[in-house]
């Protein structure tokens, strides 16, 4: 479905990126895999998926063939497809020292710049909204799509991506965010001396003295980070 090649005359596989869902290029080539040749299908029926709530459901290392015979090592990264869970899409690399995050994000680029030329040319007319012949003219027509386009981009992030909410993301955010260890150490060290001194009865100047022989009898370091949370 989409590719991106390294600039490398002697080897045209090199650093190449595709991808495509599984239904639709699993009959078109075979990796070498387990010492055979099989489809992605295969391969992704014979792995162990993982689990939990993982970026890709599996990666595993195959060769490829280059129109000389020669072999080429590739990684196979398979993602949960979206729309359809039952589906998943496959991106393959021959760059082996990228990992399958940066697979996966350098996919998600290349797929944004796919979205782009699709969106300019189908429905925001780039190619034939302008017959001007005037440099200027065309290279007005071009902005101003391209403006469009950010517009429509912003629009459907606003409507999809909590986090373009802005402040107002950040604050429900800190709202949930956890308590600091001195914090916590804090409420800790409070309900214990809270509940000593009921157990107790003892009146509040006791109460005091107790946290101040209970501060100096801790180490330094530990008594001026529970003073500077207090």
């Amino acid at each position: 479905m989409v590719l991106i090649p390294r600039s490398d005359p002697q080897n045209r596989w090199s650093g190449i990126l595709h991808g495509g869902y599984g239904q639709e290029i699993e009959k078109k080539i075979h990796y070498l895999f387990d010492g055979k040749k099989q489809s992605v299908k295969d391969i992704y029926a014979s792995c162990k998926k993982r689990r939990g709530r993982s970026r890709y459901l599996l990666s595993v290392s195959v060769e490829v063939f280059n129109k000389e015979g020669q072999q080429i090592p590739a990684r196979l990264v398979f993602v949960r497809n979206r729309s359809n869970r039952k589906d998943y899409l496959v991106l393959i690399s021959t760059d082996m020292s990228i990992d399958e995050d940066e697979i996966i994000r350098l996919y998600g680029k290349r797929w944004a710049i796919e979205v782009f030329f699709k969106v300019a040319k189908s429905y925001l007319r780039i190619v034939k909204g302008c017959s001007s012949r005037s440099y200027d003219a065309i290279t007005a027509h071009t902005a101003i799509t391209c403006a469009g386009y950010i517009m429509l981009a912003e629009l459907q992030r606003f409507q999809e991506d909590s986090r373009s909410l802005g402040d107002l993301f950040y604050d429900t955010f800190d709202e949930l965010k956890d308590i600091t260890y001195q914090e916590s150490l804090i409420l800790i060290l409070s309900a214990l001396l809270e509940a000593v001194s009921d157990a107790l009865s003892l009146p509040d100047e006791q109460h005091q003295k107790l946290v101040e022989i209970f501060i100096s009898s801790i180490p330094p370091l530990l008594a001026k980070r529970l003073e500077f949370a207090a």
